[in-house]
């Protein structure tokens, strides 16, 4: 069975997530701050009329912060009734995949705990690594 993801990118890796659960792909905008949220939370954007809250996706990774620039963007998921916005550093492309490529991840990639991933795909000579989207939006400060 194939499934359509979204490719983006954080430090030189590349991640993706199901494209059902992305509702947009926004240039990066005024962030405003929201002051005694967790550290990734970046702040809240008006999209549209809508308060959408931005998480900066290497923060929640702990991949080191990176300042912002023209190919940085927000990615707007949706699980259930929350949207979200993604900052990524890049947004690729849209690929179809064969869900049977998906393959388990392994306990840590590139630094992100495997409760983070969903699984790895291995196209050509790319290395994909599928986000568990619900389990990357939990709120709940993390163990340090």
């Amino acid at each position: 069975m194939e499934i359509k993801v979204i490719v983006f990118q954080l430090n030189d890796e590349e991640y993706c997530i199901p494209v059902n659960e992305v509702r947009s792909i926004e240039k990066l905008q005024h962030i405003t701050r929201v002051p005694r949220t967790a550290p990734y939370v970046k702040g809240v954007i008006n999209l549209r009329g809508v308060v959408t809250p931005i998480i900066d996706l290497r923060i929640r990774f702990q991949l080191g912060q990176m300042s912002y620039n023209e190919n940085t963007r927000i990615i707007i998921v949706a699980i259930g009734d929350m949207e979200v916005g993604l900052v990524v550093d890049a947004a690729n492309d849209v690929i179809d995949i064969d869900s049977t490529t998906v393959e388990p991840p392994p306990e840590v990639v590139g630094g992100i705990e495997s409760d983070y991933l969903k699984g790895v795909i291995k196209i050509d000579r790319r290395l994909l690594i599928l986000l568990n989207l619900p389990r990357v939006l939990e709120m709940t400060e993390d163990k340090e």
